[in-house]
């Protein structure tokens, strides 16, 4: 099956998609930004610990060019001054070094976040294949790599030129200066320049990362297809899905069921509703709905409600107000309470009656039942 054409690939990457992106190491880098930051962080070190560089080397070059007849005759002592100097100026550099490191590693970060792999690092001989090496090199994206390349040198250029007429009497007037203090000129003039010159790439910045994000979404985009195909991989084939939640409800069903022989009472509409209520004084704050269920169900739950010896009301008002009303595992309604009461006391006094004989108890059609919660529905 061939690829997916960019021009059917029209949706965003989903995250797993970016995730896995990120897992081969591909994720949106601009160039320009970190050469922009390494630039400046190196002009702004300069500009700082200049002085100090520069007597450092001055003092390196004296110390160097300083040497005796036996220095000369001695290869081994000229190996040692070597090393001793080489030294010196590693760590009068080590702070430019250190700062350059910091921001080289870090500067890629600011665009996709951390990011360590080491599949990125693994051979792809596919990069060899020359035709796709030239096909790179004349695609859009080479185009527009030439563009900037371009641009970067005018920027440069442009800036380099600006700057020096800017300063040409001070350039010209460095010849009449003494030594020391046109040193420290020429080393002001360099970072100055040095500096101007690196801002200039903020313009290219401003455009290179805008574009390098948009570039990395759009390699990213996938079509309808894709989207569909990775929705099934990672949240399941709907048709089974539909499957494992009829064999869910079936097994809630068949649990709830169990419940009903423990029930006090069913309560019922009597076909359209059954609700089933269960209170223990010390385990329970209010009655609690054991099960429930409408049209055949609430046939089955009075069917077992039955062989259970179970004893089943016809009190459509509570039913129905009970079944819209009152989750299955919850406690039934405060507005309910009174009701439910007066239900359960006529179901004590029943079962005394039963056990021990008088008066048999008399409960009341008129349930104190709010209408708004019993009102509408099927009798």
């Amino acid at each position: 099956m061939a690829e997916d054409s960019d021009l059917e690939k029209t949706e965003q990457a989903t995250p797993r998609r970016i995730e896995q992106a990120r897992e081969k190491g591909q994720v949106a880098r601009s160039r320009e930004l970190s050469t922009f930051l390494v630039l400046m962080a190196a002009g702004g070190v300069f500009l700082m610990l200049g002085g100090r560089l520069m007597d450092s080397l001055l003092t390196a070059v004296k110390a160097g060019l300083s040497f005796d007849r036996e220095t000369v005759f001695n290869p081994a002592l000229m190996q040692v001054i070597l090393h001793k100097e080489a030294y010196f100026i590693l760590q009068a550099f080590l702070p430019f070094l250190g700062a350059m490191l910091v921001v080289a590693f870090f500067s890629p970060i600011l665009l996709s976040g951390w990011l360590f792999t080491a599949k990125s690092l693994q051979p792809d001989f596919a990069k060899l294949d020359p035709f796709k090496g030239i096909a790179r090199i004349f695609s859009v994206t080479g185009l527009i790599e030439m563009v900037k390349a371009i641009a970067k040198s005018l920027l440069i250029g442009g800036m380099a030129v600006w700057v020096m007429l800017l300063h040409k009497s001070a350039i010209l007037g460095l010849a009449t200066e003494p030594f020391r203090p046109a040193m420290a000129h020429v080393g002001s003039l360099v970072i100055s320049t040095f500096l101007a010159v690196s801002a200039s790439l903020l313009v290219l910045v401003a455009i290179d990362v805008p574009f390098q994000l948009w570039d990395y979404a759009k390699k990213l985009r996938m079509s309808k297809d894709e989207v569909k195909q990775e929705s099934k991989e990672s949240e399941g084939d709907p048709q089974i899905k539909a499957r494992i939640r009829s064999l869910q409800r079936e097994m809630a069903r068949k649990r709830m069921m169990s419940e009903v022989p423990k029930a006090d009472v069913i309560v019922t509409n009597p076909t359209h509703y059954a609700v089933a209520l269960k209170y223990e004084d010390k385990a329970m704050r209010a009655p609690t709905v054991i099960a429930k269920g409408s049209h055949l169900l609430a046939q089955r739950i009075q069917e077992i409600a039955a062989t259970h010896q179970v004893p089943v009301l016809r009190t459509p008002p509570l039913a129905r107000a009970l079944y819209r009303h009152a989750e299955l595992g919850d406690e039934i309604p405060a507005a309910l309470y009174t009701a439910v009461a007066e239900v359960l006391a006529y179901i004590y006094q029943l079962r005394r009656y039963h056990r021990q004989g008088g008066e048999e108890p008399y409960l009341s059609a008129d349930l104190p039942v709010p209408t708004d919660m019993a009102s509408g529905g099927d009798e």
